[in-house]
């Protein structure tokens, strides 16, 4: 079964007229994209847009041999003229099933916002999933009994969307997933293929055909990532982002809940509002234990507070037992944490903050914290696939 993409952007297309915003300006050549049109196998049309003729015959291909032409949400502004020959434009109800005379078969799949996807499988047994803007699949079941070749939604838009199809493993670990409806709210350029990547998923420019269930190689999740940022930075955002295409996350907070203190209440606060909600939260600076066993992926925030824990244990401020074992005793603790990132099992992404660019700390104690923060960084990022700096809110890639 092939697929072309006809457009792959937001309904208002990219750059959206008149827009003068950042993303917008910088969205020329293969990066800008018409609103998202896909044609399989010339006999099917999902989502009429302006301009889809002119598109199919710039990527090579024509709608005249098109017998079904289905919308999957509300098309906003005036109709769509209709192109000559074509067949009449519809949207098929909920679970319910049309057989092409291609022998293509679509069914309806319902959605949790106004539209409708379409599972259209080809003749030959390939699988392609199409979603709408903004929508994820409603009411699926505990588990599907085959996973799709193929995924074609709002990744950047409803990352939750994957997740939930990974949930029921209607995504796979072979199962390609393409990013459309891309609009200039999204990340732009290498930004946009760098957040696809960590989720799985890719875009591709407009006019592009792909053959459903042929090899491609899936991108590589990378395994081990550390963020490191300095403070209000946006590290702790992007290292959820890493994450929100997964069904389940374990988020590990290392830093509680001091009582009493109603500011640090009110950024714990904060943090579990932006959370999925099927995530699980445990405060626990016992990482070790977490990393060597398997489960779900970890999200741990944060390194500093961690080292925090770790130096009043072994007493770390002190002058006299720093030197008299508490330094030794320190070096064991982040030796074994760092042993266990590099034999984890598990997908684990670790935020830290960046204090060695600030001013020098007054205290001897600031300084050895600052010191050992360094070294704990340094030595964690050695065994991470891949490490990001976040600046202004602007991931920059140190490895990976």
């Amino acid at each position: 079964m092939e697929l072309t993409l006809l457009g792959t952007g937001a309904p208002d297309g990219l750059p959206r007229p008149d827009c003068p915003c950042a993303a917008c300006a910088t969205a020329r050549g293969d990066r800008s994209r018409a609103a998202t049109a896909l044609l399989v196998d010339d006999a099917l049309l999902l989502d009429l847009t302006p301009g889809a003729v002119f598109a199919a015959a710039r990527a090579g291909h024509s709608l005249t041999g098109v017998r079904q032409v289905l919308l999957t949400h509300p098309h906003d502004g005036p109709a769509v003229e209709l192109p000559a020959g074509l067949p009449p434009a519809g949207r098929v109800p909920d679970g319910r099933e049309l057989t092409l005379i291609s022998g293509h078969r679509v069914r309806a799949v319902s959605m949790d916002a106004p539209g409708t996807g379409y599972e259209v499988t080809a003749p030959e047994g390939e699988r392609l999933l199409y979603m709408p803007p903004g929508a994820a699949p409603a009411g699926l079941a505990d588990r599907v009994a085959q996973p799709y070749d193929m995924v074609v939604g709002d990744v950047t838009g409803r990352p939750d969307a994957v997740a939930r199809l990974r949930a029921v493993e209607a995504i796979g670990p072979t199962t390609e997933v393409i990013a459309v409806h891309l609009d200039h709210d999204g990340p732009s350029g290498p930004e946009l293929d760098r957040r696809l990547a960590a989720s799985g998923a890719r875009t591709v420019p407009d006019g592009t055909t792909l053959v459903v269930g042929e090899y491609h190689a899936v991108p590589d999740v990378p395994r081990r990532t550390l963020v490191t940022g300095g403070a209000r930075s946006g590290k702790s955002v992007e290292a959820e982002r890493r994450l929100e295409t997964f069904p389940e996350v374990v988020y590990v907070a290392t830093g509680g809940g001091p009582e009493g203190d109603t500011e640090w209440a009110a950024r714990i606060g904060l943090h579990r509002e932006r959370r999925p909600a099927a995530w699980r939260t445990e405060e626990t600076c016992e990482l070790a234990e977490l990393l060597q066993s398997d489960g779900p992926p970890l999200l741990i925030d944060c390194l500093s507070l961690w080292l925090t824990d770790a130096m009043d244990r072994v007493g770390a401020w002190d002058d006299t037992a720093w030197t008299d074992g508490g330094e030794s005793a320190l070096r064991e603790r982040t030796a074994e944490l760092v042993a266990s990132v590099r034999g984890t099992r598990r997908t684990v992404v670790a935020v830290t903050n960046e204090v060695g660019s600030g001013v020098v700390p007054a205290t001897a104690a600031g300084r050895r914290f600052r010191d050992e923060l360094g070294r704990l960084n340094s030595a964690f990022a050695d065994e991470c696939e891949h490490v990001l700096l976040v600046v202004a809110g602007q991931a920059l890639t140190l490895r990976g």
